[in-house]
């Protein structure tokens, strides 16, 4: 069988990430096409609207029912995922950012294991009475929570109380509530979780493996063991078991994929004028694959055909073509699908933050980039 070209490979993505028409859930988008990264940012709610036309009410009521979470993931990283996957994800959060971090402090602050037990009992028993911000935990357990001096501050860790939040939190033992319930900001709470969704859930290494392969693949399409490796945070030997227990179909001679959906892949036909949508700069389409880009995109089918940013001030989208053939013939309902996210972005957003330290501010050199671009 020959190998996909790119243009068939986009638009099978496109179509398998959701984004040829609008439907579902936050929930059963997020199921369909993957977790959503999070980082602060608005990038879930770019993710969800672009994909089913969600609202911001919308995805903050998910996330009031606990149908969605934002929760430490794979790689120890944050992702909002949907309630069916919350014992994978924080499995797959285990063993990673929290456990290094608690490791280093162990090593160079005098952290013992016996004083974060103590104070994983403690918050665990504060949040019991009712749930807490960061200050008010703070006072609840006085004592139980130790200043890490000036070396912590050096090594990112100020307090012993970050140590047993993100363990306690890995562990489904407590769970981050955003204050006002939204996602793209920092503030929050600390719930018991005390239906644990881990409860006795036992994931060996090699079942959890198989379980985000399956996942992986089945939202991303052709992919490496290496691409699986990183994106899970597992080792390439393990991503290469599970491709093998999977039984994934060759591609390419190096890339693989499910037999069914290679299957699909071949007999795709990409139109000649694809649909355009916004999306952000951690979009699926290409996180997955660990592909960084610079902006947030315009993309046509699958293919990145621009770019764009969300001036604050003037509560506008600006934008620039990007690839040539789109820049000479503009691809059809791209002015729709600017003036569609402008909306979303100016009127239930307010802003468009890439990450928690994004602002208006740091912005602008990008977005004076993509008014180059423009012109």
């Amino acid at each position: 069988m020959k190998a996909p070209t790119q243009a068939e490979l986009d638009w099978w993505r496109w179509r398998r990430q959701g984004l040829d028409e609008p439907r579902g859930s936050a929930a059963e988008i997020l199921t369909r096409s993957g977790w959503m990264r999070s980082v602060g940012g608005a990038g879930p709610y770019l993710g969800l609207f672009a994909r089913g036309r969600l609202s911001r009410g919308d995805v903050d009521a998910a996330v009031g029912a606990l149908a969605i979470h934002e929760l430490p993931s794979a790689r120890g990283c944050t992702y909002v995922v949907p309630a069916a996957d919350y014992a994978v994800a924080l499995r797959a959060s285990q063993g990673h950012g929290d456990a290094a971090t608690v490791a280093m402090a162990k090593k160079y602050l005098g952290v013992t294991d016996q004083e974060i037990e103590r104070l994983c009992k403690a918050i665990v028993d504060a949040l019991d009475k009712a749930p807490l911000d960061p200050k008010g935990l703070k006072e609840a357990l006085g004592g139980a929570v130790r200043h890490l001096g000036d070396e912590g501050k050096k090594r990112g860790t100020t307090t012993t109380l970050s140590l047993g939040l993100g363990l306690l939190q890995s562990g489904g033992e407590i769970r981050r509530v955003p204050e006002d319930g939204r996602l793209d900001r920092q503030l929050y709470r600390y719930a018991r979780w005390k239906s644990s969704p881990l409860g006795k859930t036992k994931l060996d290494d090699a079942t959890l493996a198989r379980e985000l392969a399956t996942r992986f693949f089945r939202w991303t399409g052709p992919g490496t063991a290496a691409e699986l490796a990183w994106w899970a945070g597992i080792g390439v030997k393990q991503a290469k078991a599970a491709i093998a227990e999977l039984s994934l179909a060759d591609v390419d001679g190096e890339r693989v994929m499910f037999a069914d959906d290679r299957e699909e892949l071949m007999c795709g036909k990409p139109p000649k004028s694809p649909p355009v949508r916004l999306v952000g700069s951690l979009d699926n389409l290409w996180h997955l694959g660990k592909l960084e880009i610079d902006h947030h995109a315009i993309v046509a089918g699958g293919a990145r055909v621009g770019v764009w940013e969300f001036d604050f001030e003037a509560q506008k989208i600006v934008w620039a073509l990007t690839d040539k053939a789109a820049a000479k013939d503009k691809p059809k309902g791209l002015e729709k699908a600017v003036a569609e996210m402008e909306a979303f972005a100016r009127d239930q957003l307010g802003d468009v933050r890439s990450f928690s330290l994004d602002s208006p501010e740091s912005r602008k050199p990008a977005i004076a980039k993509v008014r180059k671009l423009a012109r």
